[in-house]
């Protein structure tokens, strides 16, 4: 079956109403028909099972059979990615991949050294695209819930706002802390926070300044992985050592 994200409102009484970009894009372009079946989610992990009970012409409503009101659990920590700002469409690339793979939330941050600017007249429009591509890669890894997304703040702003048991840096220039020796030294946590650099990587005063607020340097050996690969890379390491990978 099919899956599809809607807003927590549109269910009322066992039918669900779809209109707007969803609707457009369940009759024309998936083409979907009266009686098929669908599951549909609210993006906070609560589920509905039915089928189209009718399609108008700016609207269609899906008979609901079964509905699951508590949220879906996950078997690992909650995992946040901190992401510094890449240039270009590396952004839409990372949130894509990084949602695949179980995040739970982005914070995206300007730092010393990010060379990409967002301007503030466009900044809305960004978040929007943003929350397209993950709203979507989210639905095509048949996930039920949705990452939250942050609005993109300065590194200094968010630096202190992680609440994480656990705070992993990716540094280039760490040298003793070896990811998989942090790992084994660490007991399960519930949370786990993740910082990126971006293309330049962090400032030394920024790292200093990450560690005052809890988070570990850690160093993955000779590899120096690009600031889109970093990500991923950390959230597979951790789907598997700690999540539902393993």
């Amino acid at each position: 079956m099919r899956r599809f994200f809607i807003d927590e409102n549109a269910v009322t009484d066992n039918t669900a109403l779809v209109t707007g970009n969803l609707f457009c894009h369940m009759t024309r372009v998936l083409r979907l028909k009266i009686g098929t079946r669908v599951i549909l989610s609210d993006g906070k992990g609560r589920r509905h099972v039915g089928s189209i009970a009718s399609i108008g012409k700016e609207c269609l409503t899906v008979s609901i059979t079964r509905s699951s009101t508590e949220p879906e659990k996950t078997s690992g920590p909650l995992l946040a990615l901190f992401q510094g700002l890449p240039k270009g469409s590396k952004m839409e690339f990372i949130l894509q991949k990084c949602t695949e793979l179980g995040a739970d939330s982005f914070v995206p941050f300007l730092s010393e050294r990010t060379v990409a600017r967002l301007p503030k007249d466009r900044e809305a429009e960004r978040l929007e695209r943003w929350s397209r591509v993950i709203r979507e890669s989210a639905r095509q890894s048949a996930r039920t819930s949705l990452p939250l997304l942050s609005p993109v703040r300065d590194f200094s702003e968010i630096v202190g706002t992680a609440d994480q048991t656990v705070k992993l840096l990716l540094w280039e220039e760490e040298k003793s802390n070896r990811l998989r020796s942090v790992l084994d030294s660490l007991p399960r946590p519930d949370s786990v926070a993740l910082l990126v650099g971006p293309e330049g990587g962090l400032s030394r005063g920024e790292v200093a300044s990450a560690e005052s607020w809890g988070f570990i340097p850690v160093t993955l050996g000779t590899r120096i992985l690009r600031t889109e690969t970093a990500g991923m890379a950390l959230l597979s390491i951790l789907q598997f050592y700690w999540g539902d990978m393993g």
